[in-house]
C-alpha cells in the first residue's frame, strides 16, 4: 500500500453508490419521529441512484437514496404512508414553504 492509498475515496469517480441500510435507516427512524409524512420518488439519474424524499405534515423533508422504485413502494408499504412520483405530481407545496422558511432563518 502507497503512502497515500488510505487516502483515496474507496469508490471510483463516476460510479454511484447504492443505497445502505444506513439510507433505509435513517427514513424509517425520521418517518417514525414524525406525522403526516408522505414519499416522493425521484428517479435514477446519471449523476444519483434513485433517492426518495420523505416530507413531514410540517414540509419539514430529508432525502436519501433507495433501491430503485420497488424499494421505495416497499418502505412506504412498511411505513404506512402515501407514495408518489415525484416527476409527475412534483412536490408539495408545504416543502417549498419550509425551504424558504429556513433558508430565511440561516
Amino acid at each position: 500500500m502507497g503512502l497515500f492509498d488510505r487516502f483515496r475515496r474507496k469508490q471510483r469517480p463516476g460510479v454511484l453508490r447504492a443505497a445502505t441500510s444506513t439510507d433505509t435507516g435513517h427514513l424509517e427512524q425520521w418517518a417514525a419521529a414524525r406525522r403526516g409524512v408522505e414519499a416522493y420518488v425521484e428517479p435514477k439519474t446519471t449523476v444519483t441512484e434513485t433517492t426518495v424524499v420523505l416530507v413531514a405534515h410540517d414540509g419539514e423533508w430529508t432525502r436519501r437514496r433507495i433501491d430503485g422504485v420497488e424499494g421505495a413502494k416497499k418502505l412506504a408499504k412498511k411505513l404506512g404512508i402515501p407514495i408518489y412520483d415525484a416527476g409527475i405530481v412534483g412536490y408539495p407545496k408545504r416543502m417549498r414553504e419550509f425551504s424558504r422558511r429556513k433558508n430565511q432563518q440561516g
